[in-house]
């Protein structure tokens, strides 16, 4: 008898394997349907289709396209429909329900709450809608037999100038489902050093944030992140590869940042199927976060925006288990990196981790033992 712990997981393992979110993007994650009907009852009139299915395949279409104007389109149907509080109210519901399903227990979700004022919510409606709706979802999520925890991420525009009002926003509502700060949008031109005084008071306030950095753009962006601005994680992070050389041998030098990432166990908020898209990745095969996972970098597997990628958090394990050969335990690996670098208390993560997260992978990885046995005790039926 030989044991399976090691061998490539199936589909329904991965899917039903406790799995942790800490980078996916509110408006980058609705149903198809829900666009539709959102935009109906709110005579939005501008969609490209007004079929689910096709809608879908439009989205995930112009975001495949190689164009940045095609793909920041999707983005504006998206916003569009999430003006009011009861459609902020039933995304945010949909999303916890959609991730529970998909066997996530902990997600960090993230959006940018002036983005949503266009029918006359203030800033602080928009967050109420929105943690009400994940509340919602997780109640969903139990009475259908799973369990999740969303905490909410707000995220500021690098190209706007309400950084520091947003930073306030995050830590008035800290202890109301907000777990932190992020700023998001285009990097080239827009280096998060422009809002430093958005950082500078989070730590004041002993509030913690993540930056988008290194993935349009290149190791500046990462180093501004973190000694600059003192990020406590690295959105996508992605160009850190930039700083690893790989000589013919195999032998790996790292330079003197990448060496500080893995040194200071900085998370790396990976998005395999969102970087290939952006270019950032030529196939998941080449992504780095083979080469990083070797190196034991403190990576993880995120989403970023589902819709547009047409991807949920088991996809993205399929394509890694696919490229890499991965097994359960490099998949229990990735997700107790991000649950240790998740944005509640360090009992909470702790608890996540030993009473959900590792007895999840261990009944996982005992399923063949049972098979094994059922399939010894049949034959042995037949042979008596």
């Amino acid at each position: 008898m030989t044991s399976q712990t090691h061998s490539v997981p199936t589909a329904d393992q991965i899917r039903r394997a406790p799995k942790v979110l800490l980078h996916d993007h509110l408006d980058g994650g609705l149903r198809p349907g829900t666009i539709i009907e959102l935009a109906r009852e709110q005579g939005y009139e501008n969609l490209p289709e007004t079929e689910p299915d096709k809608l879908g395949v439009w989205f995930r279409e112009a975001a495949d396209s190689g164009s940045l104007e095609r793909y920041l389109e999707t983005f504006a149907h998206t916003c569009a429909v999430m003006q009011t509080r009861e459609a902020l109210f039933r995304v945010a519901a949909e999303c916890a329900v959609d991730l529970a399903e998909d066997g996530v227990v902990y997600a960090e979700v993230r959006y940018a709450p002036e983005q949503h004022l266009e029918g006359g919510l203030t800033l602080e409606e928009v967050v109420e809608a929105v943690n009400a709706g994940f509340r919602e979802g997780e109640r969903l999520a139990r009475a259908n037999g799973h369990r999740i925890r969303v905490g909410a991420l707000l995220t500021a525009m690098r190209h706007a100038a309400r950084s520091l009002e947003i930073a306030e926003l995050a830590n008035a509502y800290r202890d109301s489902g907000v777990v932190g700060f992020d700023i998001a949008g285009a990097e080239a031109g827009y280096p998060p050093t422009r809002h430093l005084d958005a950082f500078e008071y989070l730590k004041r306030e002993n509030n913690h944030f993540t930056i988008h950095a290194g993935e349009a753009f290149g190791l500046p962006s990462i180093w501004q992140a973190l000694q600059w601005c003192g990020a406590d994680r690295l959105g996508h992070g992605v160009r850190i590869i930039d700083d690893i050389e790989v000589a013919d041998d195999g032998s790996v030098k790292l330079g003197r940042l990448a060496a500080y990432v893995r040194d200071k166990r900085v998370p790396l908020e990976m998005c395999p199927s969102s970087n290939l898209q952006t270019g950032a990745a030529a196939s998941i095969g080449e992504h780095p976060i083979g080469l990083l996972r070797t190196l034991h970098f403190r990576a993880t597997v995120n989403t970023d925006n589902r819709l547009m990628s047409g991807t949920s958090m088991s996809r993205e394990f399929e394509l890694l288990t696919e490229a890499f050969d991965y097994t359960l335990d490099d998949m229990q690996w990735f997700t107790v990196n991000a649950m240790k670098s998740a944005f509640i208390p360090f009992d909470e993560r702790l608890a996540m981790i030993n009473e959900v997260i590792k007895p999840g992978y261990a009944e996982l990885r005992s399923e063949w033992l049972f098979q094994q046995t059922a399939t010894t005790s049949g034959s042995s039926g037949t042979e008596g």
